[in-house]
């Protein structure tokens, strides 16, 4: 896919391949799938006549959203036998995309999180309709339903989804300061300073794959997680240092052991305080995070 200049469908998808990881990724919950489905469509795709394709973008949403779909469901099968909590695959992502309400929002743990207790269909169908505006007939020739059928998943996901996430929008500098005073806490032990910031139903989650020691399940309240972490960062008895970065959008922190990468913890903040902990550990999960992966909407 070297020489786009000469080849329009190569340019085309090119062009395009930034809206379609994005959409694959939405839909996955996991960067090297995403990477999979798109060798797929764009096998898919050079077999096309391009002469007889009225919309390239929306010929390539739907091939690349069916290629998803097939491949979520083995992916749910593997989750199946996931050892401990199974958390989205974090990618490092360009600071200012924070500026981008919309797609920090769509790709964030949080949002992922609940996307994966959505049905595949009803996942692809809010993610096309909520995240990328397609319409719905597009979205039934997809997904192999009526377009009244699909006005219909998508209504539910959208109840099931909006039940479950935020819509309150924190400033840059509330979470800022809460980020500043969870990182203080961690390398200073101060337990207290930690349940500070901690909301009170603050969730913890740990995903190690079964490589990496964690958590097996979701520690949920501030006095459990503060002890978790804490007591975590003086019993390792090496030297743990966390250094913000962003993750999907969102605020994070790299997390470095005796100066090796440990791991990924992503932040979800509401009102001044923290109300999500996602610490991804597992290393088949990092390989994104050294370099920016461009993400988009449009």
């Amino acid at each position: 896919m070297s020489d786009h200049t000469a080849d329009p469908a190569t340019g085309t998808f090119v062009a395009h391949r930034n809206l379609l990881f994005t959409i694959a990724y939405e839909i996955l919950g996991s960067a090297a799938d995403a990477e999979d489905v798109l060798q797929e469509s764009w096998l898919r795709w050079i077999k096309v006549d391009l002469e007889q394709v009225r919309d390239h973008r929306a010929y390539l949403v739907r091939v690349t959203t069916r290629q998803a779909l097939n491949r979520l469901r083995t992916l749910t099968r593997r989750k199946e036998t996931y050892i401990g909590p199974w958390l989205p695959e974090p990618m490092l992502t360009a600071p200012d995309m924070a500026e981008d309400v919309e797609l920090a929002e769509s790709v964030s743990m949080a949002m992922m999180l609940v996307l994966e207790t959505l049905s595949p269909t009803e996942r692809a169908v809010f993610v096309l309709r909520e995240a990328f505006a397609v319409g719905y007939e597009e979205i039934a020739a997809t997904v192999g339903k009526s377009p009244a059928a699909v006005r219909q998943i998508a209504y539910r996901a959208r109840q099931h989804v909006d039940a479950r996430r935020t819509r309150k929008v924190v400033s840059p500098s509330e979470t800022r300061a809460a980020l500043e005073s969870f990182q203080r806490a961690l390398e200073t032990g101060d337990l207290q300073g930690l349940l500070d910031v901690l909301a009170p139903e603050v969730v913890y989650m740990g995903d190690g794959g079964g490589v990496k020691h964690a958590a097996l399940r979701p520690i949920i309240g501030a006095d459990k997680v503060a002890r978790l972490v804490v007591g975590g960062t003086i019993k390792c008895g090496m030297v743990l240092t966390f250094n913000p970065t962003m993750v999907n959008g969102n605020p994070a922190f790299l997390v470095h052991l005796d100066g090796e990468i440990d791991g990924i913890m992503a932040i979800r903040v509401e009102d001044t305080r923290i109300t999500g902990l996602y610490f991804v550990r597992n290393p088949e999960k990092l390989s994104r995070i050294h370099s920016e992966t461009p993400l988009t909407l449009r």
